[in-house]
């Protein structure tokens, strides 16, 4: 049987094992991908150290943004064809029948399988993927363009539209990193006035060339009223991409009144709350998870018309341990890609 190069996870926060292995088949109502190139996220690493109360099952084969070929289609598919160019996103199906997917909010549905988490990823020369819940790449984009945007893209964008904040209101976005870059360029998209936050001035600078109106160091003074000054209250919505709990504290303090505060940052810990600043300032906290296929769509959309791009670095496959060391360190300023066709 055909071989390829595959990444797996074999113990819980132990390097990654790359190895050899059948390249799996398209069983009914499946495809078979061959994978141009692959998005390295930082729930990648928190799935291989096993950080989360759910712990996918060993071994398994991380990535939730491959980008590929369709190059085999099991019995009864008809959605796509072999030659499609897809992405295998975090979202890899779900039931489709419960409550949640008949309203659109298949994010949730019990049921609902993660790419690279309950289901092998695209840390690997091929993946098998579910037709009904791939991303269609728009022509012009490129996979290694796209690959970022079916993680990091949706997450963001879906994250901003769950704000609220409207055409010439105030969003406040807390990272400015492998997240936030994008979040910067879908916001201005979006038409929102951007006030990006972070610790480091070298992020910051880049957000000021992707367009952001105000930075903010949240390293020096007190980052929640200097916003509330510069924007005459607050910002009426509020994106926290960064992993930090203090990040999320100061993302609630800079929330306008009657404004919306949503996570996305998935931190280790407990988040306390301000309750007495929440209710006495009418604050909404919302949770976002990724996005819908409607939302992929969107998200992939706007990268087509050539108003967002992520900032990416190349790498193989060979590289995934030395990746995951530099997420830990933050040492990595933009969204890493595993380049599958240089190999």
């Amino acid at each position: 049987m055909a071989q390829m190069q595959a990444a797996f996870v074999e113990q819980f926060g132990q390097p990654l094992v790359l190895r050899s292995c059948d390249i799996p088949e398209a069983g009914p109502g499946q495809i078979l991908v061959k994978v141009e190139a692959c998005g390295v996220c930082h729930t990648d690493l928190h799935a291989a150290k096993g950080d989360w109360p759910i712990k996918p099952s060993l071994p398994f084969t991380p990535g939730h943004e491959a980008i590929g070929i369709v190059v085999a289609l099991g019995a009864g598919v008809s959605v796509v064809k072999e030659g499609d160019r897809v992405g295998v996103p975090w979202l890899y199906s779900a039931c489709g029948h419960c409550e949640y997917c008949l309203s659109s909010w298949e994010t949730v549905c019990a049921d609902a399988e993660f790419g690279g988490y309950t289901r092998d990823g695209g840390f690997a020369e091929y993946v098998v993927a579910d037709p009904n819940y791939v991303a269609h790449i728009p022509k012009g984009l490129g996979p290694k363009e796209a690959a970022p945007l079916i993680c990091a893209g949706i997450t963001t964008y879906k994250g901003i539209k769950e704000t609220g904040a409207k055409p010439g209101e105030w969003i406040a976005i807390s990272g400015a990193g492998g997240l936030g870059h994008l979040a910067i360029q879908y916001a201005k998209a979006m038409g929102l006035k951007v006030c990006a936050v972070d610790i480091d001035d070298g992020k910051l600078a880049h957000a000021t060339r992707l367009g952001a109106d105000l930075t903010i160091n949240a390293k020096y003074g007190h980052p929640a009223q200097v916003l509330k000054e510069d924007t005459g209250g607050g910002a009426h919505g509020v994106l926290i991409t960064a992993p930090s709990l203090v990040a999320f504290n100061q993302g609630v303090a800079m929330t306008r009144k009657h404004g919306t505060c949503v996570l996305v940052g998935l931190p280790p810990g407990e988040f306390p709350v301000p309750l007495f600043d929440v209710v006495a300032n009418c604050i909404t906290i919302r949770g976002s998870f990724v996005g819908t296929r409607k939302d992929m769509a969107e998200a992939l959309a706007f990268a087509a018309e050539g108003k967002v791009k992520a900032d990416i670095e190349l790498q193989p496959l060979s590289a995934i341990n030395d990746i995951f060391h530099r997420l830990e360190r933050g040492d990595v300023p933009s969204r890493v890609v595993l380049d599958f066709t240089s190999a």
